[in-house]
């Protein structure tokens, strides 16, 4: 297939470009030319897809199969492109959230649960709505919980190894007994290609993730033994978040509630399966990112963990 990626870049654009030349195709990107392609070779369009004339001069006369939009936040960066290509496409494959989802006490989250219209993710709602209002128009939205494993830019597994090498205490808000869900960057670019040529996927929207959950307590001791450590050696320390003001600085890297959505719908529809567990997916971001960057190394901002800690003497 000829496909179009939107970014291709960084991080999910890596695997799944990385992943969609492995399987034959002829992949073209879309981005500002500020980081080298993921494979020696592909052709790349420069431009700022937030510009819509950028859009239409530079893709108006181009042709492709699908198209996977990665890195679209709102309405306005998803729609021009949507109308450069809207009948004459096989697939538009769309980059949602999990984050949409309203708070619930009923888990996990299913795509046909009530979605928050005041989400930070709130652009890619209205995206959602766009694409379904489209009648005929061949997408799939997939919704990730969050995302992990190597070139990850969210500090989401590399908070813990920052504390776990340097032998820190661990602040944890509440009791640690939150559950959340992590998926593998790997794993989410398999689910994304296994959209392609499936006719239940177009019109679908599907969850993303890991099959299994993880306690914030838990998650930390899987990122120790990922990182050679005996979890029985590391030091949590508990909080109530709101007794600091953290000010703009964030204490932790997730949200303080329950957080995990089913992927039955996509295990089902996609023939696919989280071929990661934690531990072993934790093993590649620690041992193909974490330590070749020297991040261990680095002089990381602790100001928030300090000023919990002196709080708790």
């Amino acid at each position: 297939m000829k496909i179009l990626v939107m970014g291709g870049t960084r991080f999910i654009g890596v695997s799944l470009v990385k992943l969609l030349v492995s399987q034959g195709h002829d992949v073209t990107l879309f981005n500002r030319g500020k980081k080298p392609s993921p494979v020696a070779g592909l052709r790349t369009i420069i431009g700022d897809r937030t510009d819509a004339q950028q859009l239409q001069d530079k893709l108006s006369g181009e042709t492709f199969d699908v198209v996977f939009d990665n890195n679209g936040r709102e309405l306005s960066d998803t729609q021009p492109l949507v109308e450069i290509f809207s009948d004459r496409l096989q697939h538009f494959v769309y980059m949602s959230s999990a984050g949409v989802y309203l708070d619930s006490d009923v888990l996990p989250y299913g795509e046909t649960d009530a979605t928050d219209p005041k989400s930070r993710h709130k652009g890619k709602l209205d995206t959602e709505a766009y694409l379904q209002s489209m009648a005929g128009f061949p997408f799939t939205s997939i919704r990730p919980t969050y995302i992990y494993g190597p070139q990850n830019y969210n500090d989401v597994e590399a908070w813990f190894f920052d504390r776990i090498v340097r032998d820190r205490p661990i602040p944890i808000p509440g009791n640690g007994k939150f559950i959340t869900q992590l998926g593998h960057v790997d794993d989410l670019a398999a689910a994304m290609v296994a959209v392609l040529g499936n006719q239940k996927a177009i019109g679908s929207i599907y969850n993303v993730s890991d099959s299994r959950y993880v306690t914030f307590t838990g998650l930390a001791k899987q990122c120790a033994i990922a990182a050679g450590k005996d979890p029985a050696q590391l030091q949590f320390v508990y909080y109530n978040p709101k007794d600091f003001d953290f000010g703009k600085k964030k204490a932790f890297p997730f949200r303080l509630q329950h957080f995990f959505a089913s992927v039955d719908k996509a295990i089902a529809d996609l023939q696919w399966q989280p071929q990661y567990d934690l531990l072993s997916g934790l093993k590649t971001s620690f041992e193909q990112d974490y330590l070749p960057s020297q991040r261990g190394q680095s002089e990381i901002d602790f100001s928030t963990d300090d000023q919990i800690l002196a709080n708790a003497k």
